[in-house]
Parts: C-alpha cells; structure tokens; sequence
C-alpha cells in the first residue's frame, strides 16, 4: 500500500478531521477540524501555505495546488491559498483557486483556475472549467458544456450527515493521520 507524500515541511492537522495517510500532502499545509481527505487526494503547497477551514470534504484523486505562476517567476508576495468552511471537492476535481469561501461545491472533474475566486455556496458544475480573473458573486452556478450561469437562491446546504459517516467509515478501512500536538 502506497502511504502519504510528506516533505518535511509543516502540516497541521486539526482534531476531528480524518486525513487519509494514503493522501499526498506537500509544503506548508493547514487542515480545520471535522475536514475531511480522501485516499488519492493531493494537496501541494508549493508557492505558498494552503490553509483549508472545517468541515470540507476532499473526496478521491481531487488536487488542490498552490502553484506557482505560470512564468515560474517568484512573486513579491507569498500567495496564500485560504479555502474556508463547508466545502465540497467531488472526485478527480482540480483547483487552484487562491480564495474559496464557504458552503461551495467543485463537482466530479471540474477545473477552477487561479484567478479565479469562489465567493461563497456557488456551484461548479460536473467538467466545467474556470480560468478567468474574477470573483464569483455568492450563489453562482456553472453548468453544462457550455459553463453557463445562473444565481440560485440559497447556497448548497452542509454536508454534515455525509461527513459524519465518513468519519465514522474511513477510520475502518484506511489508515488515518493523527492530529497535531499543539504545543502549549
């Protein structure tokens, strides 16, 4: 069984969150309580730390990296990735989107690039691809083949029984990281 990636760098892991040990996790990467990291998962802080909020769910082969730009040149300023709270990754999704807000979904294969920002509980849609320098107004969805949009009028609700029960499965089938130890 292939484990987790780890460089020696910082990575810390809140308590209740389940970070599968069969997940990449690399550079300087911070992991919010009740977070939880599927198998075959990559998380890659290259240009900078990525800090992930409580209660997201990042389900199999999605990557979510902090890249450097395209040029490879350094920027002044060390670009942090900061993803906040209730949010869904579906399977073999792509991000690398410097803000994401709350209650937002990136459905199965979908691509968001990094300028682009999610605002909160938008939506993008199965495939779809964002690359453009923008912010998303609050309750955007991305659908289709054509990534159309439309506001909706809430935002998508918690997933908290889905994540409930994978705390309680994952443990019993994959190897589970521990939390870190703050010290006092």
């Amino acid at each position: 069984m292939e484990m987790a990636t780890i460089t020696r760098s910082n990575i810390k892991i809140a308590p209740m969150a389940i970070v599968c040990k069969e997940c990449d996790l690399i550079g300087d990467i911070s992991i919010g309580a009740r977070t939880i990291i599927h198998p075959k998962a990559r998380i890659v802080a290259e240009a900078g730390p990525i800090i992930i909020g409580e209660s997201n769910l990042i389900e199999e082969g999605v990557q979510i990296i902090n890249k450097l730009p395209e040029d490879g040149s350094p920027t002044d300023e060390t670009p942090v990735m900061v993803i906040g709270n209730h949010n869904v990754f579906e399977v073999a999704s792509y991000v690398e989107s410097l803000k994401i807000g709350n209650f937002n979904v990136v459905e199965v294969k979908a691509s968001v690039g990094r300028d682009t920002e999610l605002s909160s509980g938008c939506i993008v849609g199965a495939k779809c691809c964002l690359s453009t320098d923008e912010c998303l107004q609050e309750n955007t969805v991305i659908y289709g083949k054509e990534c159309r949009r439309r506001v909706q009028q809430e935002h998508p609700f918690a997933q908290t029984l889905q994540l409930d029960f994978l705390s309680k499965l994952l443990p019993s089938f994959h190897h589970i990281r521990k939390p870190t130890k703050v010290a006092n």
